[in-house]
């Protein structure tokens, strides 16, 4: 027994000496390869480093990055994709890759402060592969994408929201039955963008997690399936199956309106739906859109005017009173449609439109005197309010401009004012509904 017990003691002691001289062997390749690599010798550090994952792969989670940029080196100094050299390189970037996946549970369970989740490490594969791969599949790389952006939500990294959406757009222009995922992919690519500007803290970081929603929102729209025929035909049976689910309705509205689908038929139900579940300023507003094109104007603005009492942002409350006024107008009721203009006006300064409509308002209903003369000086008040429009709002200048060259031309004539008693610099009241004054010019 006694000899049993000393051989079984050796032979612990032998494999604990092993074990003690592996973790030495790995704690200086791990010094050598890292070293080599902050001094950008990737040559010297490549041997060094992939002994360390090979032989202790949970030993330092900085020699899975360090392993990564020797690779990308040697990747990137080989012009020929189809090389032996590339196409092993890149299966040992691929299998580092995979190797970090696998451990990063045993690094979180060690205490290790890691911002990558295992299935973030996913989507961070997914992206090499797309920049690395010497004949990348588009349908491997986007299951990585979605398996990654799927369960990591509103923590998904910026640069996988936006490689997620740019290979399912991908997809979809090789194959239109993608289209309806597609959309799918960016309700939730937006969503999830979205949670991660909300909690976000840090302004720098928000501003960058802007700038990547504006870009997740620049391919939808650039994607060339995003017009409204496609919305359509992708959202209306959509928002017949989902009417109860606000939040379903509410991204379908707000996609919609980004489009400029406002008239469409999946815009107004989901308007509609929302309305019954939540009535939001935004679903009121596409209620009041459905009866004006209805050619309902009263209802139009009834539910227009509920809208702005819901509604706090003073841009959105705007446009709301401008869309009221334009309904007005096209019902001939200039002069409430006046008040809308003003109270856009009210809410938001800067805003052109409504001065642009104001002034075809007026341009429309020039008459108020029964001197001819006189009701040409109507246009005088028009062109103030296009100048206005333009010193306000730079970006209607040519549309100002435009009608100003319009309205010029129905200005009177000199003479015919002098036998009135008017001359040039003169104040002038314009009566009727009007009720402005201006000057002779």
């Amino acid at each position: 027994m006694k000899i049993k017990t000393l051989v079984a003691v050796l032979l612990l002691m032998g494999g604990a000496t092993t074990t003690f001289a592996q973790t030495e062997d790995c704690n200086k390749n791990s010094s050598i390869s890292h070293e080599a690599v902050r001094a950008k010798n990737f040559k010297d550090a490549y041997a060094p480093c992939m002994a360390v994952l090979k032989d202790c792969p949970t030993l330092r989670y900085y020699t899975y990055g360090d392993a990564m940029d020797i690779l990308h080196s040697f990747l990137q100094g080989i012009t020929d994709r189809n090389s032996g050299d590339y196409k092993k390189y890149f299966e040992e970037l691929m299998q580092v890759h995979d190797q970090k996946v696998q451990y990063i549970p045993e690094f979180l369970a060690k205490g290790m402060k890691i911002t990558m989740s295992a299935k973030g490490a996913v989507g961070a594969k997914a992206i090499d592969y797309l920049q690395y791969a010497p004949t990348p599949d588009l349908n491997q790389v986007y299951g990585w994408l979605k398996e990654s952006v799927d369960a990591d939500k509103g923590e998904t990294s910026g640069a996988v929201l936006h490689y997620f959406l740019d290979v399912s757009m991908q997809k979809v222009k090789a194959d239109d039955n993608h289209t309806d995922q597609f959309f799918q992919d960016y309700i939730d690519a937006s969503k999830y963008a979205d949670d991660a500007i909300a909690a976000e803290t840090n302004e720098k970081k928000k501003t960058n997690l802007q700038a990547i929603k504006d870009n997740l929102v620049a391919m939808f729209i650039n994607s060339g399936v995003a017009d409204c025929e496609s919305l359509q035909n992708i959202y209306g049976p959509k928002v017949e199956e989902n009417k109860t689910d606000s939040a379903f309705l509410k991204k379908a509205i707000a996609i919609l309106k980004m489009m400029k689908c406002n008239e469409s038929e999946a815009y107004f139900k989901a308007s509609e739906y929302m309305y019954r579940i939540n009535p939001t300023a935004d679903a009121a507003v596409g209620v009041a859109y459905m009866y004006y094109k209805k050619n309902d104007f009263d209802n139009a603005v009834k539910y227009f005017d509920e809208a702005l009492s819901k509604e706090n942002d003073n841009i959105k409350k705007a446009e709301m009173a401008y869309a009221t006024a334009a309904i007005l107008m096209q019902a001939k009721k200039l002069s409430q449609a006046r008040n809308y203009c003003q109270k856009a006006i009210n809410y938001n300064e800067n805003y052109g439109e409504p001065y642009i409509l104001l002034a075809q308002m007026y341009g429309s209903s020039p008459n108020w005197s029964d001197e001819p003369a006189l009701n040409k000086c109507t246009y005088f008040v028009v062109i103030d309010k296009l100048q206005r429009a333009k010193s306000v709002d730079p970006s209607v200048t040519d549309k100002a401009n435009e009608l100003i060259s319009t309205y010029a031309r129905h200005t009177p004539q000199a003479k015919d004012l002098f036998m009135l008693g008017y001359k040039a610099g003169d104040r002038i009241t314009i009566g009727g509904w009007i009720g402005e004054s201006t000057t002779i010019r």
